[in-house]
């Protein structure tokens, strides 16, 4: 996700993005973010219901540290040769 834009996510695309992970673990996570106010929770009156998370202005403002993390990550893994 970009600062520009903080597009909606089903938990089902999160769960697929982030790897091995619960359902149950990834919903504690995001309410969790919910009550930071780091992601918006959508939910809409449907049948079956979704719900969709979206980053809050606050969350969009962590993406610059985490894509540091992201590319120190990398660096340090590719110098230990994994």
């Amino acid at each position: 996700m970009t600062a520009a834009a903080s597009p909606s996510r089903r938990i089902g695309e999160l769960q697929r993005s982030v790897g091995h992970v619960s359902q149950k673990v990834l919903t504690s996570q995001l309410r969790a973010m919910e009550a930071d106010g780091l992601v918006h929770r959508e939910v809409f009156a449907e049948v079956p219901p979704r719900v969709e998370y979206s980053l809050t202005p606050l969350g969009r403002s962590l993406e610059p540290v985490i894509e540091a993390l992201r590319v120190w990550g990398e660096g340090f893994k590719a110098r230990m040769g994994a």
